[in-house]
């Protein structure tokens, strides 16, 4: 997935468990653990904002844009001819 989640950093940083956060911010652990781990297909902002309050930080500190590995060859395309 391109997106890639950085959560575990900032609890780390915060030196907070998974536990306490997913109390504070109002979600179960287990539903914490699917975001966390970069399983979830979706995040609400609400969610985002809850976890950046907790976390005292800045949405891109919890989420990156990763490009996906790209292919060895690019496909060619005919150029168009002049007339």
């Amino acid at each position: 997935m391109p997106i890639a989640v950085d959560i575990d950093v900032m609890l780390a940083r915060r030196k907070m468990s998974v536990g306490e956060l997913a109390e504070r911010v109002g979600i179960t652990p287990a539903n914490l653990a699917v975001l966390k781990n970069g399983r979830a297909k979706a995040v609400r902002f609400s969610t985002l904002a809850a976890l950046c309050e907790v976390l005292d930080c800045q949405p891109g500190d919890l989420l990156r844009w990763e490009a996906a590995d790209e292919p060895d060859e690019l496909p060619t395309q005919d150029a168009p001819v002049a007339t």
